[in-house]
């Protein structure tokens, strides 16, 4: 199978998880290209700073895709959204600084941390019933928020789906609004995240042709085009299916996944 199928395979995956569970699969992405990366030539010990930022630069137009989905339904809260960009944006910069100064492993770990995390978070949290309000939180506290978001989400190669979803749905954001919304921060998080692996990597760190610093653009742009077209399908479904079985298939997959890294950092 061609490193292109892959990517695009990948990117279809991703662009599906984005759309349904405000998750665009960026774990899945991150540990899938960083077992595929040093086939394509790129360094053993540059492969998991490569999988971050060339999955944060595919979710630039995974997000986008599943942002349009969701504003046609009018379930993207803009005002919130306004609040939590500049944070997001800081964030990413900020997160990409201190991921680049972390070795293979180091990263590796965390990844695979977050990944057990999450998946606890998805086999154990409820979620509530749509009440049929429509509210749009917003003010500083959000933009600080953001911030964090986006220094986690650059760390572990994600659009923030799993934190912004559950903050919103706390503050009392109904759960497909929240997807939706966090679609559309996911954005401003893969922008601020891939020009910081893009413009703070050390020279000469990836020397293959289409590197822009850590940012593949091959993987990236391949994952990014098939994402774009399948985003729409996972917000279809978001509409129309009930969430929790599709939660624990999810968890049980991150599961998987952060076990593949853990083990791979012990070898």
């Amino acid at each position: 199978m061609s490193a292109l199928l892959i990517y695009l395979l990948l990117g279809a995956c991703a662009g599906v998880l984005a759309g349904l569970l405000g998750i665009g699969g960026g774990l899945v992405l991150v540990g899938a290209l960083a077992w595929l990366l040093p086939m394509q030539g790129v360094p053993a010990d540059a492969a998991m700073h490569v999988a971050l930022a060339s999955s944060l630069a595919s979710i630039v137009l995974t997000a986008a895709a599943s942002a349009r989905a969701h504003h046609r339904r009018d379930s993207v809260l803009w005002p919130t959204v306004a609040w939590m960009v500049p944070g997001v944006l800081l964030g990413g910069w900020l997160g990409s600084r201190f991921a680049i100064a972390l070795d293979d492993q180091v990263l590796r770990w965390c990844v695979s941390g977050y990944c057990f995390l999450i998946a606890a978070q998805m086999l154990w949290s409820k979620t509530p019933a749509d009440t049929g309000r429509v509210v749009a939180p917003r003010g500083p506290g959000y933009t600080l928020a953001g911030s964090g978001i986006g220094i986690v989400s650059a760390i572990v190669g994600i659009g923030g789906g799993s934190l912004t979803v559950p903050l919103l749905v706390w503050r009392g954001v109904t759960p497909v609004r929240a997807v939706g919304t966090s679609s559309a921060c996911g954005i401003f998080i893969g922008i601020g995240s891939a020009l910081g692996y893009a413009l703070q990597a050390p020279p000469g760190a990836v020397e293959l042709p289409g590197a822009f610093g850590y940012v593949y653009l091959p993987a990236a742009l391949g994952v990014a085009l098939a994402s774009v077209f399948a985003a729409p399908y996972g917000t279809r479904l978001a509409h129309a299916l009930s969430g929790p079985a599709l939660k624990r298939v999810f968890a049980v997959f991150l599961l998987l996944v952060g076990a593949a890294l853990a083990y791979s950092a012990l070898t």
